[in-house]
């Protein structure tokens, strides 16, 4: 028996308007190759896998077979999903040269240090709402951090209007320049290697 793999649910957008996903060139190009792995890989492999469970006798019973229809059904909305983010994608390069105000003013892109009322100081780096890492402190900006600290500079005081607080911070650098982000890698026991022709499909890993 192979194992079974986590089915991710897809993350869905609240209905409204077409928004600009404004975006890093590295995660877009991680979101490409998510989208090209379901497209060429995974989802023709599963497709098989549905094949042959449909021969093994009454669907209704069939493990393999309803197993596979409901992650066929969840690539396809991951599919959909990506096709419609990458569409909207607003491409900005954090590395890029910028000139007068708008290379020392936080804007999209921007590698921000600051402190709060405590005194501790923080870096955040401003990306999509793709590229969220809380543990490299990369926020959204659509994030209410990331909208108190848009347009400032170096020494400006700001507001933060958090759901549970408002706090002062003090901004101490802006900085613009590469941020790395992880790629995307096959997760664990993704349906992706092609099927021997004698047999069932075979399985990664």
């Amino acid at each position: 028996m192979r194992a079974k793999r986590p089915l991710r649910e897809p993350v869905r957008e609240p209905a409204g308007p077409k928004q600009k996903n404004y975006i890093t060139p590295a995660g877009l190009q991680r979101l490409r190759d998510e989208h090209k792995f379901l497209m060429t890989r995974e989802r023709p492999a599963v497709t098989q896998v549905v094949a042959w469970a449909a021969g093994n006798g009454d669907r209704s019973e069939n493990a393999d077979y309803l197993y596979g229809k409901r992650r066929l059904r969840q690539i396809d909305s991951r599919i959909r999903f990506l096709t419609k983010r990458i569409d909207a994608a607003e491409v900005v390069d954090p590395s890029a040269p910028r000139s007068g105000s708008a290379a020392l003013r936080v804007f999209f892109g921007a590698t921000v240090t600051y402190k709060d009322a405590a005194g501790r100081q923080h870096v955040v780096s401003i990306v999509g709402i793709d590229e969220v890492d809380l543990n490299r402190r990369y926020i959204s900006w659509r994030s209410p951090l990331a909208r108190a600290l848009m347009k400032s500079t170096s020494g400006d005081r700001v507001v933060l209007h958090a759901p549970t607080k408002t706090e002062h911070l003090e901004i101490l650098e802006v900085e613009y320049g590469p941020i790395p982000m992880e790629p995307f890698r096959e997760p664990p026991g993704a349906e992706a290697a092609p099927a021997r022709s004698d047999d069932a499909p075979r399985t990664k890993g």
